[in-house]
């Protein structure tokens, strides 16, 4: 049974998101014969952590980029898509140090000096969350994968922001996919 390299889901900086994408494929598989694909739907319940409009969002984004490949959405195709989100807390740490803040040229007898100056630094933590987005391909007649690819990136927070932000995500994902758009 073919294998792909199973890709490390610790990469983002994204999107939903974007970002970081790496993806993967299977070198002996003829893609030109895929001509219908299918969605398998979420694996393990991730879709759990998005609302319907994201979900819907991310599923148009996919069949728009189907589209432009000429594949037809079926219930059997020929070709099984498989999607899988992981949200993760992160916080960033940023620090400045200013170490001249509370300098002074003071005057001393024989002479000046710099002296009675001090620094300060300003510490500032962000939280946001972070998103990675996984795709796996598969053939829906031998059941083995394809395709992967990994996108990672810093979920918006605002849903216009992550309206237009996921297609461009999604069009990061598909640009390495095999079989190419049409012209």
């Amino acid at each position: 049974m073919k294998t792909l390299f199973t890709f490390s889901l610790i990469l983002f900086a994204t999107t939903l998101f974007a970002q970081k994408v790496i993806s993967d494929y299977d070198k002996d598989t003829d893609f030109s014969g895929y001509k219908t694909y299918q969605f398998l739907g979420w694996q393990n319940d991730s879709d759990e952590i998005m609302n319907d409009l994201d979900k819907n969002r991310l599923r148009d984004a996919f069949k728009a980029e189907m589209d432009a490949r000429k594949m037809v959405l079926s219930e059997n195709g020929d070709m099984a898509i498989s999607l899988f989100i992981v949200v993760d807390h992160k916080t960033s740490t940023t620090a400045y140090t200013n170490y001249y803040g509370g300098s002074s040229y003071r005057y001393r007898r024989g002479g000046s000096h710099w002296g009675g100056g001090y620094a300060t630094t300003t510490y500032t933590e962000n939280d946001y969350l972070e998103g990675t987005l996984v795709m796996d391909v598969f053939d829906a007649e031998s059941k083995e994968q394809i395709w992967q690819a990994v996108a990672k990136g810093t979920i918006k927070e605002k849903p216009e922001k992550r309206a237009k932000s996921i297609p461009k995500t999604v069009g990061k994902l598909m640009k390495k996919f095999p079989i190419p758009k049409a012209k």
